[in-house]
């Protein structure tokens, strides 16, 4: 009974203090993920999909509520073991737990646990704690953030956990979040620009290289080559695009209709390949339309501003850095997601947030978004402005 008492009280607290505006919109999101899921794998016959998802998301919304109630504060006082962690649930992948998919060793087969689970997933919260805890112990030693000194020690982190990860699992899309998170980070605690144009001029003079001297895999060549010539290898390097953009272009404004898109509905291993994980967006806008599409990108901007707006109003620099982190990790996959979709961007394996299917995925952005939301229970402004609504 006592356990009830106290099970009762801290969901009290919960619903009182934690931000249920955010975890409406998630939910909101992964709900509408799982419409279009079941949809885009309704040729398979196969209910599996939307099974785990909902799972997924069930077991989401509890992992919201843990990460709530965590501090992390009293958590970053053990950086080192977080630090530790990181590395090593990395190096997991060199273990025969380490599963390959489309030629990527980035995914873990844990025992006990039914689904796959990503590394990268899970780092990349783990990945903002540190660099949020890391730039305010820069603040608070009250040294130079625009010095060379300053960046360098920050930019040392993120490029090792980054390389890091990308040696051992070959994945380059989860790599370049680590990295735009760094940057997005960066800026926001106020590095000097001349760092960023120096790191941006240096990285594109190392691709420039890298392609010059035939450093460059032939595949990642042809990824970026297609995105420039829409004609070049249509049936192989342009071929997931080139479908996408077919099935985006033929909903319309309203959409063909759910259950009815030609391409999403076909079984023919010619329609729209990946169509439940990287292309769920293209699924959106065949059945659904540009309506549909415009739904999606609402649900999700609003998901990111909401945690833009705990983070102006966090009670520390610390707080600040780490919703910010967690609002670049959503960015950069929204955009990257969709301009796939759109053929403006190179194919390289980021899946839409809280829509594609991914039940690791899905658990471990409700447990990010949780963190959010224990930095707006703990911040003054944001329980003035719950009272006052």
């Amino acid at each position: 009974m006592d356990m009830l008492s106290r099970l009762k009280a801290i969901l009290a607290d919960f619903i009182q203090q934690a931000d249920l505006v955010l975890l409406s919109l998630c939910s909101a999101a992964t709900l509408f993920g799982i419409v279009l899921i079941f949809s885009a794998t309704r040729y398979k016959q196969d209910n599996r999909y939307v099974i785990v998802q909902t799972a997924a998301l069930l077991l989401g919304i509890c992992v919201y509520i843990a990460f709530s109630m965590v501090d992390l504060e009293i958590l970053m006082k053990k950086w080192k073991w977080v630090l530790g962690f990181n590395v090593g649930f990395i190096l997991l992948l060199l273990t025969p737990m380490g599963v390959s998919v489309s030629g990527n060793r980035a995914w873990l087969s844990l025992p006990g646990v039914p689904i796959n689970v990503g590394p990268a997933e899970v780092v990349k919260i783990t990945f903002v704690l540190l660099m949020a805890k890391q730039l305010e112990w820069l603040q608070e030693e009250k040294r130079d953030l625009r010095s060379f000194r300053s960046a360098a020690f920050a930019a040392f982190h993120a490029f090792g956990i980054c390389g890091l990860y990308f040696v051992v699992s070959g994945d380059m899309g989860n790599g370049l979040v680590f990295f735009f998170i760094f940057l997005c980070m960066a800026f926001v605690a106020g590095f000097a620009l001349r760092w960023f144009a120096l790191l941006l001029g240096g990285g594109a003079a190392a691709v420039a290289a890298a392609w010059k001297l035939d450093l460059m895999p032939s595949y990642m060549k042809d990824r970026f080559i297609v995105l420039f010539d829409h004609s070049y290898e249509p049936l192989d390097a342009g071929w997931q695009q080139t479908r996408s953009l077919l099935t985006l272009g033929s909903g319309g404004i309203l959409g063909q209709g759910y259950l009815s898109g030609t391409q999403t509905q076909s079984s023919y291993g010619t329609s729209l390949p990946a169509r439940w994980t990287d292309f769920i967006f293209s699924v959106a806008g065949e059945e659904l339309g540009l309506v549909g599409c415009a739904a999606i990108l609402l649900l999700l901007a609003a998901v990111v501003f909401r945690v833009l707006i705990v983070a102006r109003n966090a009670q520390s620099s610390f707080h600040c850095y780490v919703c910010v982190g967690m609002a670049a990790m959503l960015i950069f996959q929204i955009l990257i997601n969709v301009g796939m979709c759109l053929f403006v961007m190179p194919v390289i394996g980021i899946t839409l947030p809280f829509f594609s299917y991914g039940g690791s995925s899905v658990v471990t952005l409700f447990a990010a978004m949780g963190v959010v939301s224990g930095i707006k229970k703990r911040s003054p402004g944001m329980r003035r402005l719950s009272r006052a609504g």
